[in-house]
């Protein structure tokens, strides 16, 4: 992984990226919805990130393949990195998150996840050298303070840790995702890399699933939103293709134009879009401290956001 991208971008690339960011944001705000009622009628996590994953890679593949352009080299040698975003940034980050909303509901679970701008500000500044000003450093405090409440640690709610723990590990997940999808200089196009990424994510699933590590379990029982019931398959098919295919093939586009930390910063619409979402197809709202905490997130990552221009060039850490 190397730098971010440049601060300054032509103006209709900037565009571009932030329709890219936002189309991602909403595929990917979706699928906590789609996913719950399924987790409740008997399908396990992996199971469903299977199903998804693998419907998204069948989908996008054959259009990966075509922008390589014959370049087959490009996979031999970004097999690393496409090997750690399928392995992270697709399977890691989703299967901990719907394991999270198990036990989590929708909105909490994707707060905690989306305070992964901070660790790509922390990853950028440890690996090279760009070190946050004074507003930077106070928006990640306000965010700190925020996800607090989000997991009701003052407020005397029902704390989960277990949920807690699969949330942050999906922030970690998330935060690798955008770190990757920014990154330009691997020559991979963005097709290819979501391609490879989900190809990679399947198979780990898969292997994991055989081997008796990763549970799977699915059901034929109908589900319902809204009140309104539907057949298990149709919710899966909009995994696969609106919250896999769109959600990264779209996420990575807005990556390659915005750079890691803007686009992880305009992917918090995705937040906004899972709330209301869980709200109006499975009637869930967070609690009022937790509304709070997850307005103190939100303000925090733009004040880190707004903090990019005090970034100070230093040496960075040795790989």
């Amino acid at each position: 992984m190397t730098h971010d991208t440049a601060a300054v971008t032509p103006p209709a690339r900037t565009a571009a990226g932030l329709g890219f960011a936002a189309l991602s944001a909403v595929s990917f705000g979706v699928s906590g919805a789609l996913a719950r009622p399924l987790l409740d009628s008997g399908w396990s996590p992996g199971a469903v990130v299977l199903v998804r994953i693998a419907l998204g890679a069948l989908v996008v593949v054959p259009f990966g393949l075509a922008a390589l352009r014959g370049r087959w080299g490009l996979l031999a040698r970004n097999a690393p990195t496409i090997l750690l975003y399928g392995l992270t940034g697709v399977a890691g980050a989703q299967f901990c998150y719907f394991s999270a909303v198990q036990y989590l509901q929708v909105g909490p679970a994707l707060l905690i996840e989306f305070t992964a701008p901070a660790a790509v500000v922390t990853w950028m500044w440890l690996r090279h050298g760009q070190r946050p000003g004074p507003v930077t450093l106070a928006g990640a405090a306000v965010a700190g303070v925020g996800l607090l409440l989000v997991i009701e640690i003052f407020s005397g709610g029902d704390f989960h840790l277990l949920g807690t723990a699969w949330a942050l590990g999906a922030m970690v997940g998330c935060a690798v995702y955008f770190v990757i999808s920014a990154d330009e200089t691997n020559g991979l196009p963005p097709l290819t890399l979501a391609a490879g990424g989900l190809v990679v994510g399947s198979a780990l699933l898969g292997v994991l699933a055989v081997a008796g590590v990763l549970p799977m379990h699915a059901a034929d029982l109908p589900v319902s939103y809204a009140g309104v019931q539907t057949s298990w398959w149709l919710p899966l098919l909009l995994l696969g293709i609106v919250t896999a295919a769109v959600a990264y093939t779209s996420g990575i586009a807005a990556g390659r134009r915005l750079g890691s930390r803007l686009a992880s910063f305009v992917g918090l619409n995705e937040v906004l879009a899972a709330v209301i979402f869980a709200w109006l197809l499975l009637g869930e709202l967070p609690s009022g401290w937790q509304f709070v905490g997850g307005v103190l997130i939100l303000l925090g990552v733009v004040a880190v956001k707004a903090g990019e221009r005090t970034v100070v060039r230093e040496e960075p850490l040795s790989a």
